[in-house]
C-alpha cells in the first residue's frame, strides 16, 4: 500500500504544478512573452492566459508602462573646447515586447549610450554660452535622434530632459564675476538713470513755480493798478462833487511840498513855478506880508505890494 500511496501524491504534486504552468496570470499594463522549445510563439496580454505546461516558456515579462531612467553625469566638450557635466532623463515607454526582447539585448543600456554619444554631436556644434541657454533646443534634438533610433526596438521616448548643465569651476568663477559686473553695470545705469529724471523733474516743478510766480506777480501788479485807478478816480469825483475853490486847492498844495523834498536822497529841490499862484491863493485867507492886494506893510501902513515875478524853478541845495 505505501508504494501506490507514494505514487499518488507524485501525481497529485504533478498536476497541481502543471495547473501552475498552464494558467498564467498576466498583469495590468504588462506583457510575456512565450517561447516554445526555445522559439518565440506569442505575447501574452493582461490577464488569464493558459499555456501547454512544460512545452511553453515565459521568456520575458515587460513593463509596458512609462519608465523614467536618469543616467549619470557625462562629460561633453562644446564648440569652444571646454568639457561640462551633463545630467540627462529619459522617459520611455515599450511599446512592442517581442522587439525589446529579441531587437536588443538591453535596451536601457542602448538607450544610455545613444544618449551620450548623441548628446556629444549636438553639444559639440555649440558654444558654452548657447548650450546654457538652449535646452529646450537640446532636448527636442536629442528626444527626435532616440525616437528614431529606438523605434526598432519597440521603444518610444516620449520626453528628455537636462537636469543640470555644470560648466568647470574657473568657468562659473568667471560667470558670476561677469553677472555681478552686469548687476552694478545696470543699477549704476538705473542711479543715473533716476538722478537725471529727479534733475528734470526738479527743473520743471522750479519752471512752472517761476511761471505760476510770475503769474501771480503780474495779476497782483494789475489788481494793485486797478485800485490805484479806482482809488484816483474816487478823489477826482469827490473833488469834483465837493466843487472845491481856488483857496483850498492852493493850500492843498502847499501841504504837499514838504512831502516833494522827503527822502535822504534828495539833493536837489526844484521850487514849481506855480508857487506864486498858490500863494496869490492864499492871500484872501491868510495875512502874509507882500501877498494879496489888503496885506499890512511895515510901519502900520496899508499898501499892496505888488507880486514877485514869475520864475519858472528856483533850485537850491537842501543843505
Amino acid at each position: 500500500m505505501q508504494p501506490i500511496i507514494i505514487v499518488l501524491i507524485i501525481l497529485v504534486v504533478l498536476v497541481f504544478i502543471a495547473l501552475i504552468k498552464t494558467v498564467q496570470v498576466i498583469p495590468q499594463a504588462s506583457a510575456a512573452i512565450v517561447e516554445r522549445f526555445g522559439r518565440y510563439t506569442r505575447t501574452l496580454s493582461a490577464g488569464l492566459n493558459i499555456v501547454v505546461p512544460f512545452i511553453d516558456t515565459i521568456r520575458n515579462r515587460i513593463d509596458l508602462r512609462e519608465q523614467v531612467v536618469p543616467f549619470p553625469p557625462q562629460p561633453v566638450i562644446t564648440q569652444d573646447n571646454l568639457v561640462v557635466n551633463i545630467d540627462t532623463v529619459i522617459y520611455y515607454q515599450v511599446t512592442d515586447a517581442r522587439a525589446a526582447t529579441y531587437e536588443v539585448a538591453s535596451y536601457i543600456q542602448a538607450i544610455e549610450q545613444l544618449t551620450v554619444t548623441t548628446l556629444r554631436n549636438i553639444i559639440g556644434g555649440m558654444d558654452l554660452e548657447r548650450t546654457l541657454t538652449s535646452r529646450e533646443e537640446i532636448n527636442a534634438a536629442l528626444r527626435g535622434v532616440l525616437d528614431e533610433a529606438t523605434g526598432k526596438w519597440g521603444i518610444r521616448v516620449n520626453r528628455v530632459e537636462l537636469k543640470a548643465i555644470e560648466p568647470p569651476t574657473s568657468i562659473q568663477d568667471s560667470m558670476e564675476k561677469q553677472m555681478r559686473a552686469d548687476r552694478d553695470k545696470r543699477a549704476a545705469i538705473l542711479t543715473a538713470e533716476g538722478v537725471r529724471q529727479s534733475q528734470i523733474l526738479t527743473a520743471e516743478g522750479e519752471k512752472q513755480s517761476q511761471i505760476l510766480r510770475a503769474e501771480g506777480e503780474a495779476k497782483a501788479a494789475a489788481l494793485r493798478a486797478e485800485g490805484e485807478a479806482q482809488a484816483i478816480r474816487t478823489v477826482f469825483e469827490s473833488i469834483h462833487a465837493g466843487d472845491p475853490d481856488q483857496k483850498l486847492l492852493a493850500y492843498q498844495y502847499l501841504q504837499m511840498l514838504p512831502k516833494i523834498a522827503e527822502g535822504e536822497a534828495n539833493k536837489l529841490w526844484i521850487i514849481p513855478s506855480e508857487l506864486n499862484d498858490a500863494l496869490k491863493g492864499l492871500g484872501g485867507i491868510v495875512n502874509l506880508p507882500g501877498v494879496g492886494n489888503g496885506g499890512n506893510g511895515g510901519n502900520g501902513g496899508q499898501g499892496a505890494t505888488a507880486p514877485a515875478p514869475r520864475r519858472e524853478a528856483a533850485p537850491f541845495d537842501k543843505d
